[in-house]
């Protein structure tokens, strides 16, 4: 703690000096401005001195910046929460959404050939899901029917009717799921009227 302390009020000395540069200021107006004699600002310049509140206060309010912008504080961390891909039976899940109890959204990446020769176990669930392949042919086992949706292509049911996705080839496949509450349908807004 005490190496990573005076780093940062070593760096203090050439942030002040940068900053009174840029701003076509001199010693001399700084100290009539703070109050702070200068021989002690050139000594903070310069280094041979520790910046301490009492001189950083007035310093900011000369300068018109916050004490962070003089010492050099980080910024404040990134508050998004970055999407952190899931791993389930060899399936590359992606979630898109965190909205517990309402839609969810996740990419799957199926990797090439990696349910080959596997028997499809199809499981069922509370919720409705709709499916749209982005790349490859994706294998859908939905209850008794076994199909394939290709590029492009859309797919909705309901979680209860037992169902399982995978490769319908030797490629990877690539979709989208969301997965809704149970009782909630898909709702079209608009439709495409060709003149």
């Amino acid at each position: 703690m005490t190496d990573e302390l005076d780093a940062v009020l070593a760096a203090v000395g050439p942030r002040l000096r940068g900053l009174r540069r840029r701003r076509g200021a001199t010693l001399a107006a700084v100290s009539e401005a703070t109050g702070i004699p200068i021989s002690t600002l050139s000594r903070l310049e310069s280094g041979h001195r520790k910046p301490g509140l009492e001189l950083l206060l007035p310093l900011a309010k000369a300068y018109r910046v916050p004490i962070d912008e003089l010492v050099g504080a980080p910024a404040e961390p990134d508050p998004r929460v970055p999407p952190r891909p899931l791993t389930r039976n060899g399936m590359t899940v992606i979630p898109l959404t965190r909205n517990p109890g309402g839609l969810q959204a996740f990419k799957h990446i199926v990797p090439a050939g990696l349910t080959d020769g596997r028997e499809p176990e199809p499981r069922s669930h509370e919720g409705y899901h709709w499916l749209y392949v982005l790349n490859g042919h994706l294998r859908v086992v939905l209850g008794d029917q076994d199909f394939v949706l290709k590029h492009g292509e859309a797919a909705e049911f309901d979680t209860h009717l037992p169902h399982w996705f995978g490769n319908a080839d030797q490629r990877a496949v690539e979709f989208l799921s969301i997965l809704g509450p149970q009782g909630e349908r898909v709702h079209i807004k608009a439709r495409y009227r060709p003149g």
